[in-house]
């Protein structure tokens, strides 16, 4: 294979570096958080917030991450996301207690922020063929499921034999590698058309996410009819409808509301935090049940996730082929079944549940989560100018993030207060929240991706091209794009 071959798949893996120390990061922590509550004397909405504070840091801030890596440099921003990740977790290792630890993760997903919209930003305009990019996003949900095997086997092993903040050490050693990696071989890209700063839609994504994650997380042991917790969910409400509203009349917004018309991309964005709500909430509740509840040692914990991970690792790749060959309705629609199955079997869980029970219904969440992403990331940027690539996988990922941290708050509130002994009792609710949320990934899948819906992401796809021409680094000018987007709808309405 060429040079000019090899350096693409060099680029995609660089990339997939990234999502490597995020994804390991989540699954490490999850693993840890017996832990961290025995050793800081945390509370469960403190464990709550050391997962939330990350996600929600995340969330709020990818889009804009991603639009500056369009205006200021994807491979500057990038370098500079890796930078402050390994930095905030070197500082987390340190975490006196548990409010340190908190503002230390919140410093770590700042870093975190400007890593994978970006990353997808930077394969987005490496693979600009359809079905090419379609493999590469396979591989990517492929790193995500390396990831999830890694970190729970490997927290497990590091809690159990050293301490739970060396969890946080490894990402030293890989982010400093993808700093010079990124220097050595991602060359510098650039929108053609320099987005501005937008303060009001990031301070109202903010009060959006921030509000409504507290009022979950602080609505059981506050009171859910205390005025500070409905005060916070008026304020989430009307930060939202401030939101639409101040984005939909601001020139090049922060939150694009035009990708919204088109209902392909409004399904993915749904189903992303329908979906990423289930797994937040599966990996939260089943660490504390195989802990607390059945007093499994970490490294039991995170051995017996391996078969989600090797599912994971399996289908992702095969999702991004179907997707490239069928679209994205089969993948979805399998994913929504095969999760409401998962949870729908672990209603009846007891203290008593077989390990092969669990380990059967594992392999089947491993393979829905599997599924799921690859026509997630493939939404999100096929049919977008390059000009506002970063913007459109920014709004996917941040979606993400949002049902990750929803995923735990509300999970999290449905179990609060419940002693060990009776901790895979009180969790039947949250199952049954995750089943009906694994439903709607599946109905809302199969209503996205019919004709008339691809018809509606025709129009958006006529708004949103960028007539200016591209900086060099972008390679595509707007007449390509026009070329390569009406070659896309053809074969999306196959």
């Amino acid at each position: 294979m060429s040079t000019s071959n090899q350096r693409p798949w060099l680029i995609l893996v660089i990339c997939c570096m990234s999502l490597l120390i995020v994804g390991t990061d989540a699954t490490i922590v999850n693993v840890a958080l017996p832990s961290i509550r025995q050793d800081l004397h945390a509370s469960l909405s403190g464990l709550q917030w050391s997962v939330d504070a990350y996600t929600l840091v995340i969330g709020s801030f990818l889009m804009v991450s991603g639009s500056m890596g369009d205006r200021f440099g994807r491979r500057r921003v990038f370098q500079s996301g890796l930078a402050l990740f390994t930095l905030g977790s070197l500082l987390c290792s340190l975490a006196p207690n548990v409010t340190f630890l908190v503002i230390f993760r919140c410093l770590q997903a700042l870093g975190g922020s400007m890593l994978n919209p970006v990353a997808l930003s930077i394969i987005s305009n490496t693979f600009t063929e359809r079905r090419a990019r379609a493999r590469a996003l396979g591989v990517w949900g492929a790193v995500f499921g390396v990831s999830l095997a890694i970190g729970p086997v490997l927290g497990g092993l590091l809690v159990t034999s050293l301490s739970w903040r060396a969890i946080f050490w490894i990402n030293i050693p890989i982010g400093i590698a993808a700093v010079i990696l990124t220097q050595l071989f991602v060359p510098e890209s650039k929108a053609g058309t320099a987005r501005r700063f937008d303060p009001w839609g990031q301070l109202l994504i903010i009060t959006t996410l921030g509000t409504l994650t507290f009022g979950v997380i602080e609505g059981p042991s506050r009171g859910w009819g205390s005025p500070l917790i409905i005060g916070m969910f008026a304020v989430a409400v009307a930060a939202a409808v401030s939101l639409v509203l101040v984005e939909s009349h601001r020139y090049q917004p922060l939150l694009e509301v035009r990708f919204f018309r088109s209902l392909p991309f409004s399904g993915a964005s749904l189903i992303a935090v329908l979906a990423f709500g289930v797994l937040a909430g599966f990996l939260f509740i089943n660490t504390l049940y195989l802990q607390d509840g059945r007093g499994f040692s970490a490294l039991r914990a995170g051995l017996m996730t391996l078969p989600m991970a090797a599912m994971i690792c399996i289908f992702a790749p095969i999702s991004g082929r179907l997707v490239g060959s069928r679209g994205p309705r089969l993948p979805l629609v399998v994913a929504g079944l095969v999760m409401t199955v998962a949870a729908a079997l672990l209603l009846g869980l007891s203290n008593t549940t077989s390990t092969a029970y669990l380990l059967g219904d594992y392999v089947l969440f491993g393979l829905a989560f599997g599924l799921v992403n690859a026509p997630i990331s493939n939404t999100a940027v096929s049919g977008m100018p390059n000009s506002q690539a970063g913007v459109a996988a920014s709004v996917a990922s941040a979606s993400r993030q949002t049902g990750n941290a929803i995923g735990v708050a509300v999970t999290g509130s449905l179990v609060a207060g419940a002693t060990d002994a009776r901790f895979a009792t009180a969790s039947h609710a949250a199952w049954a929240v995750l089943a009906a949320c694994g439903l709607a990934v599946a109905v809302i899948g199969y209503a996205s991706t019919s004709r008339r819906a691809l018809a509606t992401a025709e129009r958006v796809r006529e708004t949103l091209i960028d007539p200016a021409p591209p900086a060099s680094g972008d390679g595509i000018g707007a007449a390509a794009e026009r070329e390569e987007l009406a070659h896309d709808a053809t074969l999306d309405g196959r």
